[in-house]
């Protein structure tokens, strides 16, 4: 005889799916009054502290290796246009006194949860590179377009336990994690990567 209780249940895959979206969703909602506390306390203090722009917006590589505009608060001197080649180091000198605060809280990423709404990104998943250093990254990297099979993350497997990557050589372990990453997923890795997270804000250990 055939058990109805478990024709009625979804896959254990598509049961993970709707959770880790209703996830998003709720926690996005919940953080987006401290986004607009955050950015009224920004707008006031970048005058003297980080002149230009509030929010920074960046072409980035989505799911199915789509381009999507991801937003941040800005930490570097403005600029229109990203200079910095795949292989280039991080502009630190860009960086402002303000930003360096940004930066180091995490809170530069808080706008991104208006990404998560939209459907774009997720809380957790394959950190999107930038759109041009994506393109390369797909030729040289072996496994870079596979790690766009799902949307991708605020954090991630590889930037909890890889910290900040930059550059061709770099990308590729950035990959297996990603691909370790959504070959495991489920509560327990989702969880596991959620409080190590929490772990690294706390810590004030952003790059």
């Amino acid at each position: 005889m055939r058990d109805s209780s478990s024709e009625r249940s979804p896959p254990p895959r598509l049961l993970f799916a709707i959770v880790k979206r209703a996830f998003d969703i709720t926690m996005s909602l919940l953080l987006l009054p401290p986004l607009l506390v955050v950015g009224l306390i920004l707008l006031a203090l970048n005058p003297f502290y980080n002149k230009g722009r509030l929010i920074y917006t960046q072409q980035r590589m989505g799911r199915d290796c789509r381009p999507f505009t991801a937003l941040k608060f800005r930490s570097m001197t403005d600029v229109q246009q990203v200079s910095r080649a795949a292989d280039d180091p991080l502009e630190t000198d860009r960086i402002t006194r303000l930003g360096q605060i940004l930066r180091k809280s995490r809170i530069d990423e808080l706008p991104q949860v208006l990404n998560v709404l939209k459907g774009d990104m997720s809380l957790i998943g394959p950190r999107p590179d930038y759109y041009d250093h994506a393109l390369r990254f797909l030729k040289e990297v072996p496994g870079y377009r596979e790690r766009h099979a799902v949307r991708p993350g605020i954090s991630g497997l590889a930037q909890t336990e890889l910290g900040y990557i930059e550059g061709v050589e770099a990308t590729c372990r950035k990959v297996r994690a990603d691909l370790y990453y959504i070959q495991n997923a489920g509560f327990a890795l989702e969880t596991w990567i959620f409080l190590r997270t929490l772990s690294v804000v706390l810590r004030r250990a952003g790059a």
